[in-house]
């Protein structure tokens, strides 16, 4: 190339250079099938999916988004052959193609077999397929649950064989059982039948579908449908297929089914079967009844037994020989209390009675008489002791002394006067004698100084009837003090 034709291309930036490699390759290869091993696999916290599709001679980075990666029918892991398909596309940031896969399956029954032996082993080495873990089922159940399509050939085939067995209440859960939204219906069907109270709830589940493919059956073998039926706690029947066919919910069912009809004949007992069953159990039990009630008489009959009047007879002879000792014994009974009541009535006479009141009333006479001097002596001692009291207390009162001339002098608020020095001119005293009292007022001096002039007073002589008196300076009362202190003391 010449430098004039050189010079003469555009220059592009790095960015537009990859924007054009990317619209290329997007136009070209906008729709792309790939087969390889999946190498490196990385399902980020987003949910999308990172992982390498390669061959012994190249690598391809390939992207799968969120909602890709949740409706993929099994779990990418590495070392498997897929399938993939998407479009080609470019990351600019690292100068690298790429594919965005929008779907990827494994490549061919091979694969498919060889995930289904490892999820196998897994699951054993759990202990899911342990014996252990089985549950019986119901012999008879009143409801039987269905997990499977509503529309297909296989609910009818269960509600056939159910209507001829043994007519049972039939509830079907709509699940899809195959594609890629299959596997989570599947487990909701499970579960949503356990979650239920009442009795509405099956006593018996039966999940299954026709026959088909590795792949068609693959939803079977999924890890949440595993587990949703070996964690319930109903008796669960599974019928995948036909009986050739074997998935992974088989070993952790509790009975498999060959098919979904044998799935019915195992739920539910044929009715007429059941009928002629109980029939001949009572033809049985009645036979039985009949010969042991003909070896019980045969028994009694060979035993000869006596006479009903024979063993009567025996029992009144003796009931005779206790009647007539009983009558005996009750007549000397009688006899014996008779005599013993005669000699309590002799005892029980009034004579003896009122002979022995009138010798305790003479006895009571007797005792009055000695005690009448000995109760006069005693009272005139009493009454001697009482006066020399009296005229001892009579002696040591302070009436007495008011009677030798004494007088009791109180201030106006009641205290008794003891000296002089007590009182001051203008004070009021009151002044208890032997036959009255005085009031009078104090004009002169206490202690220390001059001695007060004797107060004028004219005690007016008691009349019958109660008057004023005149009081100059002070005037007797006529009636004894009611505030003098007890008799005993001066003050």
């Amino acid at each position: 190339m010449s430098e004039e034709s050189a010079s003469n291309i555009a220059e592009l930036s790095v960015s537009e250079l990859a924007a054009s490699l990317k619209r290329t390759i997007e136009t070209n290869y906008d729709h792309v099938r790939v087969r390889g091993e999946l190498g490196r696999v990385t399902i980020a916290r987003s949910g999308h999916m990172y992982a390498d599709i390669k061959d012994e001679k190249a690598v391809l980075n390939t992207v799968m988004w969120k909602g890709s990666v949740q409706r993929l029918p099994f779990k990418p892991e590495e070392g498997l052959e897929v399938v993939a398909e998407g479009k080609l596309s470019i990351y600019a940031g690292r100068s690298n193609y790429q594919m965005i896969a929008d779907f990827m399956r494994p490549a061919g029954a091979g694969a498919l077999m060889a995930l289904l032996e490892e999820r196998k082993k897994k699951f054993a080495a759990e202990g899911l397929f342990d014996e252990r873990h089985k549950k019986a089922l119901p012999y008879l159940p009143r409801t039987v649950g269905v997990v499977t399509s509503p529309t297909g050939a296989v609910i009818r085939d269960i509600l056939h064989r159910i209507r001829e067995r043994f007519p049972v209440r039939v509830i079907v859960w709509p699940a899809l059982v195959q594609g890629d939204a299959a596997a989570a219906q599947i487990e909701a069907g499970i579960r949503g039948f356990n979650a239920m109270t009442g009795e509405d709830r099956p006593d018996v589940l039966i999940v299954g579908r026709g026959g088909g493919s590795i792949e068609d059956l693959w939803p079977f073998n999924e890890e949440n449908v595993v587990r949703a039926a070996f964690e319930s706690q109903i008796p669960l029947i599974s019928a995948v297929g036909h009986e050739t066919d074997t998935t992974l919910i088989d070993y952790v069912s509790d009975a498999r089914a060959p098919t979904p009809t044998g799935a019915a004949e195992i739920a539910v007992p044929v009715r007429q079967d059941l009928m002629i069953t109980i029939s001949e159990y009572g033809q049985s039990l009645t036979h039985a009844l009949s010969r042991l009630v003909r070896h019980d008489r045969d028994r009694l009959r060979a035993a000869r037994l006596p006479k009903l009047e024979t063993l009567i007879a025996q029992k009144r002879q003796t009931v005779d020989y206790l009647e007539a000792g009983l009558r005996s014994g009750l007549s000397g009974a009688i006899k014996s209390k008779r005599i013993e009541l005669t000699r309590t009535e002799a005892r029980l006479r009034p004579e003896p009675l009122q002979m022995d009141a009138r010798r305790k009333r003479q006895q009571l006479i007797d005792v009055a008489v000695r005690a009448r001097p000995a109760v006069t002596r005693v009272i005139g001692e009493n009454r001697t002791a009482l006066a020399s009291q009296a005229k001892l207390l009579e002696t040591l009162s302070y009436q007495a002394t008011l009677d030798r001339g004494f007088a009791i002098v109180k201030d106006a608020s009641g205290r008794v006067v003891k000296s002089a020095g007590a009182v001051k001119a203008g004070d009021s005293l009151d002044i208890a004698l032997a036959d009255g009292r005085i009031a009078a007022d104090v004009t002169g001096a206490g202690a220390g100084g001059k001695a007060p002039k004797p107060a004028k007073s004219k005690p007016e002589t008691p009349k019958p009837e109660s008057s004023e008196p005149d009081k100059p300076v002070a005037s007797p009362k006529t009636s004894k003090d009611p505030d003098a202190p007890p008799q005993g003391s001066l003050f």
